[in-house]
């Protein structure tokens, strides 16, 4: 059941919160992005409603959300990502006003999803932030982001620069978008940031595309995330 959550970006956004069994005791929340809206990305994404059954097998809250535009979200979607970006921020502090307890926070971005999570920053030394990129859309990115591919390189690098990070990427090397050559260069060019002191791991996924369908990607998507955050 998702909710209409007013934010101070001046948007109010359609909000879904999966809360576990023992609710009190819970410190771990996830934050779950869709893909691009302009190409019919939505919260109810199947492979974001994957990933959001997994964070609940595992007793994690879950916030998935449409992004301004979508559903019941109003506003306007942006071409840059900026916005998004910031109703993020506003979306993580709104939460974590309520949960005081919380002391990890995870942010999982689907394709365009991944590129608006490298916007936030990581959350104060008492939170361990963690960020998992799915899909990460490198080679239509230019085209996503009205040729801002430099401000979300920029992001990620500092994010890989700061020593309180955790970042997963995750893609499949049939990748509909990004082929696995420019996915592995890219990959091994980010473990040889200059100054990089984040934790990064890289899984590939034999078989799996863009958008995740057979079962057998789902499992292996699963199995990947379940190693990174320890459950």
């Amino acid at each position: 059941m998702a909710d209409i959550v007013p934010l101070k970006t001046g948007v109010a956004l359609e909000v879904a919160n999966s809360r576990p069994a023992q609710e009190h005791r819970c410190t771990r929340v996830a934050f779950c992005l869709h893909p691009w809206s302009r190409l019919g990305g939505c919260m109810y994404d199947s492979t974001v409603l994957t990933i959001v059954k997994c964070l609940q097998d595992n007793e994690f809250f879950v916030v998935y959300y449409n992004s301004r535009g979508v559903g019941k979200s109003t506003g306007w979607p942006s071409f840059t990502g900026k916005t998004e970006g910031s109703d993020l921020e506003a979306l993580v502090q709104h939460f974590l006003e309520g949960h005081p307890q919380v002391n990890s926070v995870t942010f999982i971005g689907y394709s365009h999803g991944s590129l608006i999570v490298t916007l936030h920053p990581v959350l104060p030394s008492h939170i361990k932030t963690s960020y998992v990129l799915l899909s990460y859309p490198l080679g239509p990115r230019g085209l996503l982001t009205m040729f801002h591919s430099k401000m979300y390189s920029s992001a990620l690098t500092s994010l890989l620069r700061d020593v309180r990070a955790r970042l997963l990427i995750v893609h499949g090397d049939q990748d509909d978008f990004t082929s696995y050559s420019q996915y592995d260069t890219w990959t091994e060019s980010l473990k040889t940031t200059q100054g990089v002191q984040a934790q990064l791991r890289i899984g590939t996924v034999a078989g799996a595309g863009h958008f995740w369908h057979t079962e057998t990607s789902r499992a292996a998507l699963r199995e990947t995330l379940e190693t990174f955050l320890d459950v």
